[in-house]
């Protein structure tokens, strides 16, 4: 039978979804609820799907962020080595236009309701301009990112000042002059303690437990290029002397008033940030520990600590989200995700996720690969492996890393040996880089 396809998202991981699709001939159209592609890099000052801010760079560096079938050279030779939300926006619609790929979008278009009917058969329902449309697809590929619905912390007590989660927060204008308290020591995290800082009456950073703090550049080099030198290492080793090179580099983080990290490299995601040290140690952003409560504005910390602020930031992570799916059916939201190479369901073989892991550098070349090997499962060139709900279990119970048991860690990969694995499994010559040279009619569920 004929194969139809249906795309949920067209951010970085949708986008080379649906390229892939297409370069092997198939029947595919993806569908977002944006006016352009780019997902969560498509900035605005207004409260959108995005999480992006105003002075938002990506962390790791742009060689180790870029699809093979369209790199960075290809589209600006001069493209900083880490590029801003504006540069990568205008990549990812460069990315579609020379792939021809708008033809087969539908944009402004919500996908409400995903039912699997059998392993032939997807109902789909979507809307646009309040009009609702069912569609009947083979094949339902989910991209819609998971760095899009916010999960705040719980403490005791009520906060009476302005709370918020970092995905709305947009610019450190509107913090002129206020106390502002940041909780959480991930990127966003580090990223808003600085930028507020910059404005803020007072910030400090809240956290329940140490972070490893990476700079940017090593050497001159960005230091994910450096890291990738020892890729051939058992990643304990790899681990091992990646602290060593952090605590020649920067000391240790008690140094800077910050809370120790007790586990190996890797336990948690390391924060890429060159400033909060800086900003540490010159009196702008201040250490604090976990919070006990909250009363009024006041804050009270485990170390009993008591200070008054007029904002709080909570940079606490995502959910895993499919609001598409009935509950009963699938849900991420909590546990651990057994997929094989983060991308085949153990039971429905007509489900495809692509772009749903969180390496230790970026996803998008992980979710490229994915993209390819889906395509060439679906063309008949690959075929899954048998013992695939075995191999499923075997990435929960066997993560490349011992992580912190929290909901932001039960998708991590490590980035290098992710992309090994994919690469393992795609024939030679997998690179396309030409467009095609005319774009194949798309269809539109009725």
């Amino acid at each position: 039978m004929k194969l139809k396809v249906a795309v949920i998202g067209c951010g970085p991981s949708g986008i080379t979804a649906l390229k892939n699709l297409l370069d092997q001939g198939l029947d595919a159209v993806a569908f977002d609820r944006n006016e352009d592609v780019g997902g969560n890099w498509i900035y605005s000052e207004n409260e959108s799907h995005s999480s992006v801010f105003e002075t938002t760079h990506i962390i790791s560096s742009k060689t180790l962020s870029q699809y093979e079938d369209f790199t960075f050279d290809d589209f600006d030779p001069e493209t900083a080595d880490y590029p801003d939300h504006d540069t990568l926006r205008r990549y990812f619609q460069a990315y579609a236009h020379r792939f021809n790929l708008y033809p087969f979008i539908q944009f402004g278009t919500l996908v409400k309701h995903c039912e699997r009917i059998d392993d032939k058969t997807w109902h789909i329902i979507t809307e646009k301009d309040g009009i609702e449309t069912t569609g009947k697809f083979t094949h339902l590929v989910v991209s819609n990112g998971h760095h899009w619905k916010p999960r705040y912390p719980e403490y005791p007590g009520n906060f009476e000042g302005e709370f918020l989660h970092s995905h709305n927060f947009k610019k450190a204008t509107p913090f002129a002059g206020k106390r502002v308290l940041v909780i959480g020591g991930g990127n966003s995290a580090c990223d808003v303690a600085v930028e507020t800082s910059r404005v803020s009456k007072m910030t400090a950073i809240s956290w329940r437990r140490g972070y490893q703090i990476v700079p940017k550049f090593f050497f001159g080099k960005p230091s994910d290029k450096i890291a990738e030198q020892s890729k051939w290492l058992p990643i304990k080793i790899r681990g091992f002397f990646n602290k060593i090179l952090l605590k020649v580099m920067l000391g240790e983080n008690s140094q800077y008033g910050l809370r120790p990290v007790t586990g190996p490299f890797g336990a948690t995601h390391p924060t890429i940030n060159d400033e909060l040290l800086h900003k540490i140690r010159h009196g702008k952003v201040k250490p604090r520990l976990d919070i006990k409560r909250f009363d009024g504005k006041q804050v009270l910390f485990e170390d009993g600590k008591t200070e008054e602020y007029d904002t709080v930031i909570a940079c606490t992570g995502y959910w895993l989200s499919h609001p598409f799916f009935d509950k009963n059916f699938i849900d991420y939201s909590e546990g651990s995700v057994p997929l094989y190479l983060k991308m085949f369901h153990p039971k429905y073989e007509n489900l495809y996720f692509i772009g749903m892991f969180q390496p230790l550098g970026c996803i998008w070349p992980g979710a490229e690969l994915q993209s390819k090997l889906m395509a060439q499962e679906l063309i008949g060139n690959w075929k899954r492996p048998s013992s695939i709900q075995e191999l499923c279990q075997k990435e929960v119970t066997n993560p490349h890393y011992q992580q912190v048991n929290s909901p932001r860690h039960t998708i991590t990969v490590d980035y290098h040996l992710f992309v090994k694995a994919l690469k393992k499994e795609l024939p030679k010559g997998y690179v396309s880089k030409s467009p095609m040279s005319q774009p194949m009619n798309s269809t539109v569920p009725n």
